[in-house]
């Protein structure tokens, strides 16, 4: 089939297919819809910017602990906790690995404490830096210190400089 180059926009009344023909079989595998339910599926994480605020799946670290790469992924934290916890991110090594991660690789991170009854700190870890947004005095952006209750949940970017090491900030 030849490819096709618009200049003006597509419109559809009934959505959007992407398919892949299976070169063996010729079975056809629908990889992403777009419609009035728009779903995406089987998206590959080189160069993507997480900016999906609909989190599908979520992570929930209630003790002190190193979070894995693969909670982090998630982008939605949770913590129940009674005492004060600290979540410390994976290595920039680990945290690259699993989002696929190149130079300009941007992802925001919710942690929500507002089911905690303590205080909730976010650590970094190597080749992760706390940007230096996070020294500034204006009321809780830059602060890696997440409060309990109604007011515990924070947004934090990941912003990736190469597929090993990331710089981290709070930025609501």
């Amino acid at each position: 089939m030849a490819n096709t180059t618009f200049s003006g926009p597509v419109r559809s009344q009934n959505g959007f297919q992407s398919v892949s023909v299976d070169a063996n079989t010729g079975a056809v595998t629908t990889t992403a819809t777009l419609g009035v339910t728009t779903s995406v599926t089987n998206l590959t994480t080189t160069n993507l910017v997480y900016r999906n605020e609909n989190h599908p799946s979520t992570a929930a670290i209630n003790a002190t602990a190193t979070a894995t790469a693969a909670q982090v992924a998630t982008g939605y934290i949770t913590s129940t906790s009674a005492a004060p916890t600290t979540i410390t991110l994976p290595t920039g090594t680990l945290l690259g690995a699993a989002l696929g991660a190149a130079a300009g690789t941007v992802m925001d991170l919710y942690v929500d404490n507002t089911a905690g009854a303590s205080t909730v700190t976010i650590a970094v870890a190597t080749n992760g830096i706390k940007s230096d947004a996070a020294n500034t005095t204006a009321a809780s952006f830059g602060q890696l210190t997440v409060a309990s209750g109604a007011t515990g949940l924070a947004r934090f970017t990941i912003m990736f400089s190469s597929a090993t090491a990331y710089a981290f900030t709070r930025t609501a």
